[in-house]
C-alpha cells in the first residue's frame, strides 16, 4: 500500500481560509490583525518559509522548542529509528526505554535532582510538581510571580495574570502572586501554609526578566526556613538557552524541583519533565501511580531525549551560545543607540534577549514590522512593550548579523 502525503495549499490566503473553515475563523482573523499573514510551510535550521516561499528567521523558536533549529537531523534520525522499532508504550507498565531517557536527562542535572517524571507538556509537568509539593508538605499554598507564566491549566492557570485567567474563574485556590525580584514581598507571603514557591528563573512572558543579585539564594533560604519547596520553571530558560545548561546555574542555587520542557522535544516529539530528588520522590511510596497520563513518558519521546542529551556532550555548544549571545547583545546596543525614539533598552542572558520599546503600542507595531521584514519575533504577552528574541542555539554569526539587519529595518519602518 502506497501512502501519499496530502498537498498543502499553495498560497497563504488558501492556508488562512483552511484555518478559518476547520480550526477557527477568529484565530485566523487574530493572526491577520497583527499583520501575521504567513502560513508556515517548509522549515530548516533557523528559517521558516511561508506557503509562497518567503523566508523568515525564527527568533521566536516557540519559546525554545526549536533550540537546535527546525528539523534537526539527529532528532529526526532518533525518532525515525524509534518508530521503526516500537510505539509509545503503555504508561502504566515498566519501561526500560523510559528509564534510559530519564537516566540520560539526569546527566545534565545536579545529583540532588536524580528522578524524572515525564509528561507530554510543560503545563502538565507544572501540575505534577504542584501536586507533589502539596503531597510532600501537606500544605495547600503556592507563591508565584506576577507576570509569570507556567501554562494554562489547573494550578498554572491560577498563577496566570488576570487577562489570561479571569474568564475561567473559579480558579484553583491557594495561589498568591508577588512581584518578581521583590524579596520583602516574597518573605511576607511564604509561611507555614506554603507548599512551594514556584518561579520561572527568567520570566518569559514577563519580558525575559533577570533577577537582582542574591534573589534566588535568598529565596532558597526563605523556603528552607519555612519548610516550603522551591520549584524553578526552566521550560524556556533551561537546556542551554542562557549560556549555561540551566539558568539557575547563574545564581548559585539548586531547587527542589525543576520543570523542563519545550527544548527537550528537539522540535520533533512532545515531551516535558518534572525533575526532583529523594525527598520529593518519597511521595511515591504512598501513591506510586498518582498521575495517570497516557502519553507521558512515551518510549518514542525517551529516544529523542537520549539523542538530545548527547548534543550537550559537545564542549563547544555553550561557548557558541555565549558568543552568539554576546554578538546579539552588542548589535542591540547599537540598535538602541540609533533608535531612541522607538527603543528604550534591552536585557537578557545568552540567546534569551528582550528588546524594550517605550509603549505597548510600539511593541505591537515592532512585532508587525518584524514580520514584514522576515523576522519571527513577538511581543511578551505580560509586558507588551517588549519584543522577545529567542533564536535557535545553533544560529551562526552570519545569521545573527542578518537578524540584526532585519530588526534594524523593522525599527526604521516605525
Amino acid at each position: 500500500m502506497t501512502v501519499t502525503t496530502p498537498t498543502l495549499p499553495s498560497t497563504n490566503e488558501e492556508g488562512c481560509e483552511l484555518t478559518s473553515q476547520f480550526l477557527s475563523p477568529h484565530k485566523a482573523a487574530a493572526f491577520q490583525s497583527v499583520g501575521m499573514n504567513l502560513v508556515q510551510g517548509r522549515r530548516e535550521g533557523v528559517r521558516v518559509w511561508d506557503l509562497e516561499g518567503r523566508d523568515y528567521i525564527n527568533c521566536r523558536s516557540s519559546g525554545g522548542v526549536f533550540n537546535f533549529g527546525h528539523h534537526p537531523r539527529f532528532a529526526v534520525e532518533a525518532l525515525t529509528a524509534a518508530v521503526a522499532e516500537h510505539d509509545i508504550g503503555d504508561w502504566l507498565l515498566p519501561s526500560a526505554r523510559r528509564a534510559q531517557g530519564a537516566q540520560a536527562l539526569s546527566r545534565l542535572l545536579p545529583e540532588s535532582l536524580a528522578f524524572t517524571f515525564f509528561t507530554a507538556s510543560g503545563a502538565e509537568a507544572v501540575e505534577v510538581g504542584c501536586k507533589l509539593a502539596r503531597s510532600v508538605t501537606g500544605r495547600p499554598g503556592f507563591v508565584c510571580a506576577e507576570h509569570g507564566y507556567h501554562g494554562h491549566v489547573g494550578f498554572s492557570l491560577a498563577m496566570d495574570d488576570p487577562p489570561l485567567s479571569e474568564r475561567y474563574r473559579p480558579l484553583t485556590p491557594g495561589v498568591v502572586r508577588v512581584p518578581f525580584g521583590d524579596l520583602d514581598a516574597l518573605g511576607e507571603q511564604v509561611d507555614s501554609s506554603t507548599a512551594a514557591v514556584i518561579m520561572e528563573t527568567s520570566p518569559a512572558t514577563g519580558g525575559y526578566l533577570v533577577p537582582p543579585d542574591g534573589y534566588f539564594t535568598e529565596m532558597r533560604r526563605i523556603c528552607d526556613e519555612a519548610g516550603a519547596l522551591m520549584i524553578l520553571d526552566e521550560v524556556q530558560a533551561g537546556l542551554g538557552r542562557t549560556g549555561r545548561t540551566w539558568a539557575f546555574e547563574h545564581f548559585d542555587v539548586v531547587p527542589d524541583m525543576v520543570i523542563v520542557g519545550k527544548g527537550l522535544s528537539a522540535g520533533v516529539y512532545p515531551v516535558a519533565a518534572c525533575c526532583f530528588g529523594e525527598h520529593v520522590e518519597a511521595h511515591f511510596a504512598a501513591d506510586p501511580f498518582f498521575h495517570p497520563s497516557s502519553y507521558a513518558g512515551s518510549e518514542l519521546a525517551a529516544r529523542v531525549v537520549e539523542a538530545l542529551v548527547a548534543r550537550y556532550d559537545d564542549p563547544h555548544l555553550m561557548e557558541h551560545v555565549v558568543e552568539m549571545g554576546d554578538r546579539l547583545r552588542a548589535g542591540l546596543d547599537e540598535l538602541v543607540e540609533r533608535g531612541p525614539a522607538v527603543l528604550a533598552g534591552h536585557r537578557g542572558l545568552g540567546l534569551m534577549r528582550a528588546l524594550d520599546t517605550h509603549s505597548d503600542a510600539l511593541g505591537l507595531e515592532l512585532t508587525k514590522q518584524c514580520f514584514a521584514n522576515g523576522l519571527l519575533a513577538i511581543f511578551a504577552f505580560n509586558r507588551q512593550s517588549t519584543l522577545q528574541l529567542m533564536p535557535p542555539l545553533v544560529i551562526s554569526e552570519q545569521e545573527v548579523d542578518e537578524v540584526l539587519d532585519r530588526l534594524a529595518a523593522a525599527v526604521a519602518a516605525i
